[in-house]
């Protein structure tokens, strides 16, 4: 067997084919002790996290069982045997975007692996079809949910239900303050640092933000981590810069006058962080239609890459998200939950670090102006 170090299939899935043999072989009888996490490490030569992981997965796969101050031991019948499947609901929103769509990819990768069965539920941003999605979920008798929230605070009562019912859940790129559950984000507070840093080190000391949602973790940790960078720079906050109001979706007459009210300021911004790919595109359109063009005038910044295309060229610098590894680490964690003896104890919260990209990465950058101006 390869070491940790070696290249080519995880260590971890060989022990796994190893065991998995040893038990349907009748090596480890039904309701017998199973191996030892010291014991596995010794004889296969692995660390402590690897013999760990090896043994979730078995009890995941319903070949072992844990029993609660005695140990792990062997199925008396596997979930094979039994019939039974394990199902995970992904309630996810925006499906259309291609980083939901890579967020999805990562939680099908790990759910395909475990031989889950997943439902999928798109809310298309809406609070209601959320809940309604919930709701099903724990009317189905779901094992466990996978959630990329909309934005507020709505339907707790159901969230608590699930938890009351053993059900974990898992939230992906924000979390609710008001609910207990783990959550998998990236780092959204060294996101509007790291890019405000970005933008102050290319001399830019007036930069307005625009956003889109408003009402979650996410969006309040970014503005956080922009004010903090901020300060550090001896910068002063204004309102008319930080305020968290919607720019995008709204109708393009509301747009441009949100913008244009910043480009009259006596002191205007010379550089606008955008909180999405949907956010720069609207900003660009709406900045061309007012006569201003970029970068030429105004510099433009991205707050992570979800949008409808690459938008990299258009930006001076833009934050790049894990998103297919968001989705894995969420069906992990959730994956880790239901092979644990105490599957809702403490929460957890997993934090992933994102890609700060400038303009100098990209092939090629755009300048975009009026048609009037050629």
């Amino acid at each position: 067997m390869k070491s940790e170090r070696d290249t080519g299939p995880p260590v971890y899935q060989q022990i796994k084919s190893t065991l998995r043999q040893e038990i349907s072989g009748g090596h480890y009888p039904p309701d017998s002790a199973f191996i030892t996490q010291r014991a596995l490490c010794e004889r296969f030569g692995v660390s402590n996290t690897t013999a760990v992981r090896v043994l979730n997965d078995l009890v995941g796969e319903g070949l072992l069982v844990r029993r609660r101050g005695l140990g792990t031991f062997v199925a008396e019948r596997t979930t094979a045997e039994r019939g039974v499947e394990r199902v995970i609901s992904c309630i996810l929103h925006g499906l259309q975007d291609s980083y939901v769509a890579q967020v999805l990819s990562g939680v099908e990768s790990v759910c395909n692996e475990l031989g889950y069965r997943l439902l999928l539920t798109d809310t298309g941003e809406s609070a209601h079809r959320e809940e309604e999605a919930l709701r099903h979920a724990q009317r189905a008798g779901v094992d466990g949910v996978v959630l990329y929230p909309v934005e507020g605070r709505g339907h707790a009562g159901v969230l608590s239900d699930l938890r009351s019912q053993d059900v974990p859940v898992v939230m992906i790129d924000r979390y609710r303050p008001d609910v207990i559950c783990d959550a998998v984000t990236v780092d959204n507070d060294d996101v509007g640092y790291q890019l405000t840093k970005g933008l102050i080190a290319l001399g830019h000391e007036r930069i307005a933000t625009l956003w889109s949602e408003t009402d979650c973790t996410s969006v309040h940790e970014r503005l956080a981590g922009h004010i903090r960078a901020l300060r550090e720079n001896g910068l002063p906050i204004r309102s008319e810069f930080t305020a968290l109001r919607r720019y995008w979706p709204t109708d393009e007459h509301a747009r441009q006058l949100q913008l244009q009210h910043l480009i009259e300021l006596p002191e205007p911004p010379t550089a606008m962080l955008c909180s999405n790919g949907y956010v720069v595109a609207a900003a660009v359109h709406d900045l061309i239609a007012l006569g201003v063009a970029v970068p030429d005038t105004i510099d433009i910044a991205g707050m992570d890459d979800a949008g409808p295309y690459n938008l990299l060229p258009l930006t001076v610098l833009c934050a790049s998200l894990p998103s297919k590894e968001l989705g894995r680490q969420a069906a992990q964690l959730l994956n880790s939950r239901l092979s644990s003896a105490d599957a809702l104890g403490a929460t957890e919260r997993v934090i992933l670090p994102v890609t700060i990209r400038n303009r100098q990465s990209t092939a090629a950058h755009l300048r975009a102006v009026s048609t009037s101006d050629i």
